[in-house]
Formats: C-alpha cells, structure tokens, sequence
C-alpha cells in the first residue's frame, strides 16, 4: 500500500521535533457541485527542528512516533 503525501502550511513548532501542518483540500459537494473547501491539521515529526511557522512542507504517513504523530516531514 502506498503512503500518502500532503503538502500543508507549518502553523506550530512549539513542541520539541513535532509540527503542527494545517492541510486544505477543496472539492466538489456530491449533490450541490458547490466547490467547499476543508482544512485539517496534522500532527508531524521534525527530527532536526528545522522548520518554523509559515512554512510550506511536504508530509508522509509513517509509523506512530507517539500518539498524535503519524505523520514524518519530507521537504521543505
């Protein structure tokens, strides 16, 4: 099964080597072909505590680093 890859904007880098990425997707409501759009944050492992808040970066899914941190930051 392939892992998947989100880009998302860096919204907290308080924690030390985790990252707060806030996720928006858009698409098209099934009935109403209204185009919504969604946001999501996730919780991502920063091993260097390289990036800061503003930031754009890539995601991808990984093993569980700890409760809420599933998520492993691949590119800036």
């Amino acid at each position: 099964m392939t892992k998947r890859i989100l880009k998302g904007k860096v919204v907290s880098s308080k924690g030390n080597k985790t990252i707060v990425v806030e996720v928006n997707r858009k698409f098209q409501h099934p009935f109403y072909g209204k185009v919504i759009s969604r946001k999501k944050k996730y919780h991502a492992h920063d091993e260097n505590n390289k990036f800061k808040e503003g930031d754009f970066v890539k995601i991808i899914e990984s093993k569980p680093v700890s409760k809420l941190k599933t998520w492993q930051v691949i590119e800036k």
